[in-house]
């Protein structure tokens, strides 16, 4: 969700798309995950999810955050540094990314919705599909966002083609339900959309007009969202499975993608990215809120 005007440091190489600079970082220990406490349950009225959706609008639409990568962290992999991983302060899952143009022309995926255990407030995971925000200043993603609000989890789908704002689907959402999606370049300037809760059986597709996108990466992502403020903290969402990735009808798993790892500000992580299977499948597991 608004990877945008992004400043990249991945190996030696720099790509900048804003003013923000990020300063290198050399990574601690990683502490072991706490026990997970069971996650609050209650019924949640319509006065509730109004105010929570409101809540979430007001603070994710103050600023567009910036995909940041940091150079001088290499990622692992089951302990074992790999060199086409990176570290990234609101990023985890996988890139497949091209310095040309045009490269990609459709991603996909599908996960089930994590249980979120709310210990504090204004925690936050978001998991999607995308073209873009990689090497680019242009997003097209959608997926699903779960949120802690006074004290309850609840769970959002959205999409967003910056630059507008990111739009929020009305419909029913709960943990444990599957999810496909797909973001796809038709021709021309034509984006198609599409988001499937398969569990309760509803599809949304938006089709978008837009020209002069990069169409220079393809990602699925699991991420902690920015507000004015920063990369705001990593609601608990256990261990998200991601079942399928897909890149340009192909699995991203065959495609050398670059790992992400998220990190905080000292360099510990605050999830952890499993390897990528020939189909495509991974998982990222919570580590730490910020």
């Amino acid at each position: 969700m608004r990877p945008l005007r992004s400043l990249f440091l991945i190996g030696s190489a720099a790509v900048l798309g804003g003013a923000l600079a990020v300063s290198a970082v050399t990574a601690g220990a990683t502490a072991a995950p706490a026990v997970r406490p069971a996650p609050v349950r209650a019924h949640l009225t319509a006065r509730f999810l109004s105010e929570a959706r409101a809540a979430l609008v007001k603070d994710l639409n103050r600023n567009h955050g910036t995909a940041w990568f940091v150079h001088g962290r290499p990622g692992t992999t089951a302990g074992v540094a790999n060199s086409s991983a990176a570290a990234s302060f609101n990023w985890a899952g996988y890139a497949d990314a091209s310095s040309t143009h045009g490269t990609f022309t459709k991603v996909s995926g599908a996960w089930t919705v994590p249980s979120v255990t709310c210990t504090a407030e204004d925690r936050i995971t978001s998991d999607w599909v995308g073209l873009d925000g990689f090497l680019s200043s242009t997003v097209e993603q959608d997926g699903t966002v779960s949120q802690c609000f006074e004290g309850r989890a609840v769970y959002y789908t959205w999409y967003e083609m910056y630059p507008a704002a990111p739009v929020n689907f009305t419909n029913t959402v709960k943990a444990g339900d599957h999810f496909s999606a797909s973001v796809t370049f038709s021709g021309t300037k034509t984006y198609t959309l599409v988001l499937k809760d398969t569990t309760r059986g509803w599809t949304k597709t938006v089709t978008k007009s837009e020209s002069g996108l990069a169409r220079s990466s393809a990602e699925v992502i699991t991420e902690a969202p920015s507000s004015e403020s920063g990369v705001l903290p990593l609601a608990d969402f256990g261990t998200i499975n991601y079942s399928v990735s897909d890149a340009n009808g192909t699995s991203l798993g065959g495609q050398n993608p670059t790992e992400i790892i998220m990190i905080n500000n000292s360099g510990a992580d605050k999830d952890s990215t499993s390897a990528i299977s020939s189909g495509g499948a991974f998982s990222n597991t919570w580590i730490r809120a910020t």
